[in-house]
C-alpha cells in the first residue's frame, strides 16, 4: 500500500455521564434551538428518549419528535421526517437509538436540504450536498453508524436496501454514553454486538482498507470478542457496557472509511426480503462468510484470529484459522445467536433472489476473496445446511 485516506470530521464525547453534556455540545458545534429528534418507539416507550428530550427542553431546545423510525428503516418513513423537518423549520436533527434511527436522521438531514429520494442519491442520480446538522445518540453496541458517511435505507415498494454513502452524511457530533445501553434486551445485545465485530473483521479485511481503518478495526475485534458475553449475559455490567460501547465506535471508524464485505451483503438481502434485525442477519453469516474468506487469505485471517484472542503468535497460519473458526463458533453459540433456516419467513426457496440481491451490492466488490453468484450460493447452502450454531 503506497498511499491511502482518511476521514472523520465528528465530534465524539465518550464516557458514562456523557448524555449530561448534550446540550453544550450541541451548542459549541453550532446547532441552532429547533430540533428534530429521531427515534423509534420502543425507546420512547422505555422512557428514554423522552429523558433526552426532557434535558433539552430545560435548556431551552424545542424539539419536532419524528418516532416512526422502523428496525429496517424504509423510504417512505425517511421522506416523511424530511417534509415534516421543513415544515417546522427544524435547523438540525438528533437521532436517538440504534442503528435504523441515526441512518433515518442522516437521511432526514439530507432530503430536507436537497430534495429528491434515499435511492436517487444511492443510485448516483442525484448530488449529494451539505446535509442539516446531524447529531447522534447510540443507544445500541453495534452499528457505529454515529460516525459514519453511509446510510442503509429499504425502500418500501421494491424491499431492496441502498446505500447512501458521502462524507456530508457524517454526523457532527457523537455523543456516546455507556449507561444508555444497559436496558437493551439481551437478543438485541447480542447481535448489534456480532454486527460490530463484523464491521470491524469487514473494515480490517476489506479490499478498500487501510492502515487507519486496520489500527482502529484491530483494537474493536479484541474488545468486542471479550466483552459482548458480559454484557449479554449480566446487561447492567457497565464495565461490559462500556467495552461494548467502544468496540462498537471503533469498529465504525474501522469501516466507516474502508468499506464492509460479503457478509453485509448478505445480511442486507436477508433485511431486505424478510425484514429480519440487521444484526442478527449479520450473526449467522459471519462464520461461513469467514470460512470462505479465510481458505484464500490465509496470512490475513490469521491475523484476525490473533487479534480476537482465538489463537496467539505461537500458532502457524493454518492452526491459528483453525482455532479462529472453532473459536467463532462456540463464541456464537454463547451468544445464542439462531441458525438462518430458524428465522422467521425465511424461505431456502428464496435462494435466487438473496443471491441476486447480495452480488447488486455495491459492497460485493470489497470483499478481499472475489465472490460471485456461485460463491454467494455455496455460503447459503452452507448457512442453510446449519441446524444450530
Amino acid at each position: 500500500m503506497t498511499s491511502f485516506q482518511y476521514m472523520c470530521g465528528t465530534q465524539i464525547d465518550f464516557g458514562v455521564g456523557a448524555i449530561e453534556r448534550l446540550p453544550e455540545q450541541l451548542q459549541a458545534a453550532g446547532f441552532g434551538r429547533k430540533l428534530m429528534v429521531v427515534t423509534d418507539p420502543g425507546l420512547m416507550e422505555a422512557g428514554i428518549a423522552k429523558q433526552v428530550i426532557h434535558h433539552l427542553n430545560l435548556h431551552g431546545y424545542t424539539i419536532t419528535l419524528f418516532h416512526q423510525v422502523q428496525p429496517n428503516p424504509r423510504d417512505t418513513d425517511c421522506l416523511a421526517g424530511a417534509k415534516q423537518f421543513q415544515s417546522r423549520w427544524c435547523d438540525g436533527v438528533l437521532a436517538v437509538g440504534g442503528g435504523s434511527a441515526m441512518d433515518t436522521a442522516k437521511t432526514i438531514a439530507l432530503i430536507a436540504r436537497h430534495g429528491g429520494t434515499p435511492s436517487a442519491y444511492a443510485d448516483g442520480e442525484r448530488a449529494y450536498g451539505e446535509t442539516a446538522p446531524i447529531a447522534c445518540v447510540p443507544t445500541t453496541a453495534g452499528t457505529g453508524s454515529e460516525v459514519t458517511r453511509s446510510a442503509v435505507i429499504t425502500e418500501d415498494a421494491t424491499h431492496r436496501k441502498v446505500t447512501l454513502k458521502h462524507e456530508w452524511l457524517r454526523p457532527n457530533l457523537a455523543i456516546l454514553d455507556p449507561a444508555l445501553t444497559r436496558t437493551v434486551p439481551p437478543h438485541v445485545t447480542a447481535a448489534t454486538g456480532v454486527d460490530a465485530l463484523v464491521h470491524a473483521i469487514e473494515g480490517y479485511t476489506c479490499k478498500k482498507t487501510q492502515p487507519i481503518s486496520q489500527a482502529f478495526g484491530a483494537r474493536a475485534m479484541g474488545l468486542i470478542v471479550r466483552a459482548l458475553p458480559t454484557a449479554y449475559r449480566n446487561p447492567a455490567d457497565i464495565d461490559a457496557r462500556r467495552d461494548m460501547l467502544l468496540g462498537s465506535l471503533l469498529a465504525g471508524l474501522c469501516f466507516g472509511s474502508a468499506d464492509v464485505a460479503a457478509v453485509h451483503c448478505l445480511a442486507e438481502a436477508l433485511g431486505g426480503l424478510y425484514d429480519t434485525p440487521h444484526g442478527l442477519a449479520n450473526a449467522v453469516f459471519l462464520l461461513p462468510v469467514l470460512r470462505y474468506n479465510a481458505q484464500a487469505h490465509i496470512d490475513l485471517h490469521a491475523e484476525v484470529a490473533r487479534l480476537t484472542g482465538f489463537a496467539t503468535d505461537d500458532d502457524t497460519p493454518t492452526q491459528a484459522i483453525d482455532k479462529l473458526l472453532s473459536g467463532m463458533q462456540a463464541w456464537l453459540h454463547e451468544l445464542d445467536i439462531p441458525p438462518l433456516s430458524s428465522l422467521p419467513r425465511v424461505s431456502r426457496d428464496d435462494s435466487d433472489k438473496m443471491v441476486e440481491l447480495a452480488v447488486a451490492n455495491n459492497s460485493t466488490p470489497s470483499n478481499v476473496r472475489e465472490i460471485d453468484a456461485a460463491g454467494y450460493r455455496a455460503i447459503l447452502d452452507e448457512t442453510f445446511a446449519v441446524n444450530a450454531i
